[in-house]
């Protein structure tokens, strides 16, 4: 090992001034049986740091077909290796000039072994929780009411919440949020979906009943819906379509009301029309929409969007169902997709279809500035793909 001599006779020969330098020099030698494929390094931010410190844990996620993401328990990185041309070296021990105390004047000499070393690391960049794949899993075996007499149930996988937490690549409070917004309801251990026409099922009987008491939308008691409902479906379901559908607050006798939201109502009652047919005469639809939702409430257009397309090029104007969560998560294929299906869009009509692709910080215009190009036509700016897409 060398000295503290032999290190300031090879600074004199190589006319490096020692008082330029930190006081504390480093000899460095290498451990036995040292290789680059003993350790991964992990460049981590300030907050990942502190999720580690406090004894937390992250979690590499992805099935042998999939990218890895990194997940802490509230958000998802993506995970890319970065090569650097300086060697890396893992030092246990080793200590920065700051966390170094020595008189004035003093040097010393401090030997260290290498223990791993590396020419790149892992880094981390904030990554949208890839969640398309929760709902795949979840239609597998729909809920579709309890069983009736001797009626078997349907076939199918059924996922507990961590089956779900090995299968889909986001953390775990973004999968519990995504169940919330899908309306995912956990029966018997088990997280399920509910079918469409049962979950519309359930809210019929909550409007009727409303509308039978004459109760104000935004003054409907739980207890009476459990007692009068309780007879003709569960009552766990009842208050679960009443939390998918309203706001829970308490009353000034500390009683559970519930606050239905209107454009929730209404957007599930238009879904229901639009999902049994290609395309609708839009003044039809509108017609029969109005008629179809609840007496008290309206409907409007712009409670539409991200769910259906309306075509107003078309004599007359028409209107299909196009939900946002049916098409790709990945950005160029979401262009693609809505690209073939339209050749130029306003950016109105794109904007809820592209919305959820934005990452921090990161607008609409934006996003279509990159993937699309932009023209005018009847004096409207549209957009259209930057690439031939297929049709």
């Amino acid at each position: 090992m060398r000295t503290l001599e032999e290190v300031q006779a090879t600074l004199e020969i190589a006319k490096v001034k020692e008082e330029d330098l930190q006081s504390t020099a480093y000899c460095l030698t290498f451990g036995d049986n040292v290789s680059s494929g003993d350790y991964c390094l992990m460049e981590l931010d300030e907050t990942l740091c502190k999720h580690i410190e406090a004894g937390k844990s992250l979690i590499i996620r992805g099935d042998k077909d999939e990218h890895a993401v990194l997940c802490s328990d509230d958000k998802t990185y993506d995970l890319k290796i970065a090569d650097t041309s300086n060697l890396l070296l893992f030092v246990p021990g080793c200590k920065t000039p700051e966390q170094l105390t020595l008189p004035d004047n003093s040097t010393q000499l401090v030997h260290a072994q290498i223990w791993g070393f590396s020419n790149c690391y892992w880094e981390l960049r904030r990554h949208k929780p890839k969640l398309k794949k929760l709902k795949k899993l979840l239609m597998e075996n729909p809920y579709n009411g309890p069983l009736v007499g001797v009626q078997e149930e349907e076939p199918g996988q059924k996922y507990a919440i961590y089956e779900l937490l090995e299968r889909i690549q986001a953390s775990k409070e973004e999968i519990e949020a995504h169940l919330q917004n899908i309306h995912a309801c956990e029966i018997d251990g088990f997280w399920r979906l509910l079918d469409f026409d049962y979950e519309m099922k359930l809210l019929s009987h909550v409007t009727q009943l409303a509308d039978s008491e004459s109760w104000s939308f935004s003054k409907v008691p739980l207890s009476v819906c459990l007692e009068e409902l309780g007879p003709l479906e569960p009552k766990a379901m009842i208050e679960h379509c009443l939390n998918c559908y309203g706001k829970r607050y308490n009353n000034e006798d500390g009683q559970v009301m519930y606050a239905l939201d209107e454009d929730k109502v209404c957007r599930a009652t238009a879904q229901l029309l639009l999902q049994n047919a290609v395309k609708f005469n839009l003044s039809e639809f509108q017609e029969v929409w109005q008629q179809s939702v609840p007496e008290g409430m309206t409907t409007r257009l712009d409670q539409l969007r991200g769910l259906a397309l309306l075509d107003q090029s078309s004599k007359p104007e028409t209107i299909s169902l196009l939900r946002v969560e049916d098409l790709p998560e990945d950005t160029l294929e979401r262009f693609n997709s809505l690209f073939s299906l339209r050749q130029k869009w306003t950016q109105d009509d794109i904007e809820p279809y592209i919305h959820d692709l934005c990452g921090e910080k990161q607008t609409t215009g934006a996003l279509l500035t990159k993937h699309a190009r932009s023209s005018m036509l009847n004096g409207k700016k549209v957009y259209n793909s930057r690439r031939p897409v297929a049709t």
